[in-house]
């Protein structure tokens, strides 16, 4: 067991640090419940959700031809296999 005040690793019998002597029975001071859960994984999908649109306009102003969504038939003539191409 790490001790949280000095970082010395102790046996996980021990009841105090061998550096620091500081308990180790105590629990963490903190510790996250649903709520906290909830409002970061909001955070993480909201600024997702921003940085998916964002990155989405900032492709649509590339000059051409990479700002091209669809790609030409004639670029891919094996996605349309029943069309003979023209000579």
């Amino acid at each position: 067991m790490k001790c949280l005040n000095c970082g010395q690793e102790n046996k996980a019998t021990l009841k105090l640090c061998r550096k620091c002597g500081r308990d180790l029975t105590l629990p963490p001071v903190w510790f996250p419940d649903w709520k906290w859960h909830l409002r970061t994984l909001s955070w993480i999908y909201i600024g997702t959700t921003i940085f998916f649109f964002a990155a989405s306009w900032l492709f649509h102003k590339l000059p051409p031809p990479y700002d091209q969504r669809r790609i030409p038939a004639e670029m891919t003539p094996w996605l349309n296999p029943h069309k003979v191409p023209a000579p």
